[in-house]
Protein backbone atom coordinates (compact mmCIF):
# COMPACT_ATOMS: atom_id res chain seq x y z
CA UNK A 1 0.00 0.00 0.00
CA UNK A 2 2.94 2.29 0.61
CA UNK A 3 4.47 1.49 -2.79
CA UNK A 4 1.13 2.06 -4.50
CA UNK A 5 0.77 5.32 -2.54
CA UNK A 6 -2.48 4.19 -0.95
CA UNK A 7 -0.93 5.09 2.40
CA UNK A 8 1.72 7.65 3.29
CA UNK A 9 4.91 7.09 5.25
CA UNK A 10 3.37 8.92 8.22
CA UNK A 11 0.42 6.53 8.10
CA UNK A 12 2.83 3.58 7.95
CA UNK A 13 4.42 4.80 11.17
CA UNK A 14 1.03 4.99 12.87
CA UNK A 15 0.06 1.52 11.64
CA UNK A 16 3.40 0.08 12.82
CA UNK A 17 2.87 1.67 16.23
CA UNK A 18 -0.51 -0.02 16.51
CA UNK A 19 1.00 -3.34 15.48
CA UNK A 20 3.39 -3.10 18.44
CA UNK A 21 0.65 -1.92 20.83
CA UNK A 22 -1.62 -4.75 19.74
CA UNK A 23 1.12 -7.40 19.83
CA UNK A 24 2.06 -6.37 23.38
CA UNK A 25 -1.57 -6.69 24.45
CA UNK A 26 -1.91 -10.06 22.72
CA UNK A 27 1.20 -11.48 24.42
CA UNK A 28 -0.15 -10.51 27.82
CA UNK A 29 -3.75 -11.62 27.21
CA UNK A 30 -2.78 -15.03 25.85
CA UNK A 31 -0.46 -15.57 28.81
CA UNK A 32 -3.35 -14.72 31.15
CA UNK A 33 -5.66 -17.17 29.35
CA UNK A 34 -8.11 -14.60 27.98
CA UNK A 35 -7.98 -16.31 24.58
CA UNK A 36 -5.70 -18.65 22.64
CA UNK A 37 -4.39 -19.42 19.16
CA UNK A 38 -4.70 -23.23 19.06
CA UNK A 39 -3.34 -23.87 15.58
CA UNK A 40 0.40 -24.58 15.13
CA UNK A 41 2.45 -21.89 13.38
CA UNK A 42 6.06 -21.06 12.53
CA UNK A 43 5.62 -17.41 13.50
CA UNK A 44 4.38 -17.78 17.06
CA UNK A 45 5.98 -16.01 20.02
CA UNK A 46 4.80 -17.28 23.41
CA UNK A 47 1.72 -18.74 21.76
CA UNK A 48 0.90 -15.57 19.81
CA UNK A 49 1.22 -15.50 15.98
CA UNK A 50 2.80 -12.33 14.66
CA UNK A 51 -0.20 -11.66 12.44
CA UNK A 52 -2.27 -10.85 15.52
CA UNK A 53 -0.63 -7.43 15.69
CA UNK A 54 -1.80 -6.74 12.15
CA UNK A 55 -5.42 -6.99 13.32
CA UNK A 56 -4.88 -3.90 15.47
CA UNK A 57 -2.83 -2.29 12.72
CA UNK A 58 -5.77 -2.97 10.39
CA UNK A 59 -7.99 -0.82 12.62
CA UNK A 60 -5.44 2.01 12.41
CA UNK A 61 -5.24 1.58 8.63
CA UNK A 62 -9.03 1.78 8.41
CA UNK A 63 -9.04 5.04 10.38
CA UNK A 64 -6.33 6.54 8.14
CA UNK A 65 -8.19 5.49 4.98
CA UNK A 66 -11.53 6.75 6.31
CA UNK A 67 -9.90 10.07 7.16
CA UNK A 68 -8.89 10.59 3.53
CA UNK A 69 -11.82 9.01 1.72
CA UNK A 70 -14.58 10.43 3.93
CA UNK A 71 -12.81 13.76 4.51
CA UNK A 72 -13.29 13.62 8.28
CA UNK A 73 -13.62 16.82 10.30
CA UNK A 74 -14.05 17.05 14.06
CA UNK A 75 -16.01 19.56 16.09
CA UNK A 76 -15.37 20.16 19.81
CA UNK A 77 -12.44 17.75 19.91
CA UNK A 78 -11.31 17.47 23.58
CA UNK A 79 -8.04 18.93 24.78
CA UNK A 80 -4.93 16.73 24.98
CA UNK A 81 -4.99 17.14 28.74
CA UNK A 82 -8.18 15.01 28.66
CA UNK A 83 -7.51 12.61 25.78
CA UNK A 84 -3.96 11.52 26.66
CA UNK A 85 -4.69 10.45 30.26
CA UNK A 86 -7.89 8.64 29.25
CA UNK A 87 -6.05 6.68 26.52
CA UNK A 88 -3.32 5.66 28.97
CA UNK A 89 -5.96 4.65 31.52
CA UNK A 90 -7.85 2.56 28.95
CA UNK A 91 -4.74 0.72 27.80
CA UNK A 92 -3.45 -0.08 31.26
CA UNK A 93 -6.89 -1.22 32.43
CA UNK A 94 -6.68 -4.02 29.86
CA UNK A 95 -3.65 -5.28 31.79
CA UNK A 96 -4.53 -4.45 35.38
CA UNK A 97 -8.10 -5.78 35.49
CA UNK A 98 -6.68 -9.29 35.88
CA UNK A 99 -5.53 -8.48 39.40
CA UNK A 100 -7.34 -5.19 40.17
CA UNK A 101 -11.00 -4.17 39.74
CA UNK A 102 -12.08 -3.62 36.14
CA UNK A 103 -12.61 0.13 35.73
CA UNK A 104 -13.93 0.02 32.15
CA UNK A 105 -17.40 1.27 33.15
CA UNK A 106 -15.90 4.08 35.21
CA UNK A 107 -13.74 4.94 32.19
CA UNK A 108 -16.82 4.83 29.95
CA UNK A 109 -18.63 7.34 32.16
CA UNK A 110 -15.59 9.63 31.99
CA UNK A 111 -15.56 9.24 28.19
CA UNK A 112 -19.19 10.33 27.99
CA UNK A 113 -18.31 13.58 29.76
CA UNK A 114 -15.14 14.11 27.70
CA UNK A 115 -16.67 13.42 24.24
CA UNK A 116 -20.31 14.32 24.87
CA UNK A 117 -20.15 17.52 22.76
CA UNK A 118 -17.80 16.10 20.13
CA UNK A 119 -18.97 15.17 16.64
CA UNK A 120 -17.47 14.14 13.32
CA UNK A 121 -18.54 15.23 9.83
CA UNK A 122 -17.89 13.05 6.81
CA UNK A 123 -18.60 13.21 3.09
CA UNK A 124 -20.14 10.41 1.02
CA UNK A 125 -20.45 10.23 -2.75
CA UNK A 126 -23.92 9.31 -3.99
CA UNK A 127 -24.91 7.47 -7.15
CA UNK A 128 -25.60 10.82 -8.75
CA UNK A 129 -22.45 11.83 -10.57
CA UNK A 130 -20.67 14.66 -8.80
CA UNK A 131 -23.10 14.68 -5.88
CA UNK A 132 -21.44 14.68 -2.45
CA UNK A 133 -23.43 14.66 0.76
CA UNK A 134 -22.02 15.79 4.11
CA UNK A 135 -23.22 14.13 7.30
CA UNK A 136 -22.56 14.65 10.99
CA UNK A 137 -22.47 12.01 13.71
CA UNK A 138 -21.87 12.18 17.47
CA UNK A 139 -18.33 10.95 18.04
CA UNK A 140 -19.34 8.55 20.81
CA UNK A 141 -21.82 6.89 18.44
CA UNK A 142 -19.10 6.41 15.83
CA UNK A 143 -16.89 4.73 18.47
CA UNK A 144 -19.71 2.34 19.37
CA UNK A 145 -20.55 1.51 15.74
CA UNK A 146 -16.92 0.77 14.82
CA UNK A 147 -16.59 -1.42 17.92
CA UNK A 148 -19.82 -3.25 17.00
CA UNK A 149 -18.67 -4.07 13.47
CA UNK A 150 -15.26 -5.23 14.73
CA UNK A 151 -17.18 -7.51 17.11
CA UNK A 152 -19.03 -8.97 14.10
CA UNK A 153 -15.69 -9.56 12.37
CA UNK A 154 -14.42 -11.20 15.57
CA UNK A 155 -17.34 -13.64 15.51
CA UNK A 156 -16.49 -14.57 11.93
CA UNK A 157 -12.79 -14.96 12.79
CA UNK A 158 -13.38 -17.19 15.82
CA UNK A 159 -15.92 -19.26 13.87
CA UNK A 160 -13.19 -20.14 11.37
CA UNK A 161 -10.63 -20.75 14.15
CA UNK A 162 -8.35 -17.73 13.83
CA UNK A 163 -8.35 -17.72 17.65
CA UNK A 164 -10.65 -18.99 20.37
CA UNK A 165 -11.99 -17.91 23.73
CA UNK A 166 -12.12 -20.34 26.66
CA UNK A 167 -15.85 -21.03 26.13
CA UNK A 168 -15.17 -21.95 22.47
CA UNK A 169 -12.82 -24.88 23.10
CA UNK A 170 -15.43 -27.62 22.72
CA UNK A 171 -17.74 -25.86 20.28
CA UNK A 172 -18.04 -22.42 18.76
CA UNK A 173 -20.23 -19.93 20.60
CA UNK A 174 -20.96 -16.34 19.71
CA UNK A 175 -18.44 -13.93 21.21
CA UNK A 176 -19.92 -12.36 24.32
CA UNK A 177 -21.59 -9.00 23.81
CA UNK A 178 -19.34 -7.49 26.50
CA UNK A 179 -16.49 -7.65 23.97
CA UNK A 180 -18.12 -4.74 22.14
CA UNK A 181 -17.10 -2.56 25.09
CA UNK A 182 -13.50 -3.77 24.73
CA UNK A 183 -13.42 -2.86 21.06
CA UNK A 184 -15.18 0.42 21.81
CA UNK A 185 -12.31 1.34 24.14
CA UNK A 186 -9.60 0.13 21.77
CA UNK A 187 -11.13 2.16 18.94
CA UNK A 188 -10.89 5.25 21.13
CA UNK A 189 -7.18 4.58 21.69
CA UNK A 190 -6.72 4.27 17.92
CA UNK A 191 -8.67 7.38 16.96
CA UNK A 192 -7.13 9.57 19.66
CA UNK A 193 -3.59 8.67 18.58
CA UNK A 194 -4.34 9.15 14.86
CA UNK A 195 -6.30 12.34 15.49
CA UNK A 196 -3.58 13.96 17.56
CA UNK A 197 -0.96 13.13 14.92
CA UNK A 198 -3.23 14.56 12.22
CA UNK A 199 -3.87 17.64 14.35
CA UNK A 200 -0.18 18.53 14.19
CA UNK A 201 -0.29 18.77 10.39
CA UNK A 202 -3.92 19.65 9.74
CA UNK A 203 -5.17 21.81 12.63
CA UNK A 204 -8.02 23.13 10.45
CA UNK A 205 -9.61 19.65 10.60
CA UNK A 206 -10.50 20.43 14.20
CA UNK A 207 -12.61 23.25 15.56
Amino acid sequence: MLILKLESFDELKVISLFHLIGLGLELYKVKMGSWAYPEPAFTKISGVPLYSGFMYAGVASYICQAWKRLDLRFKNWPKNSFTYPIVILIYFNFFTHHFLPDFRWVITVILIFVFFKSSVTFKVNTLKLGKVNTYRMPLLLSFILIGFFIWIAENISTYFGAWQYPNQKLAWHMVHLSKISSWFLLVIISIVIVANLKKLKYPDYFN
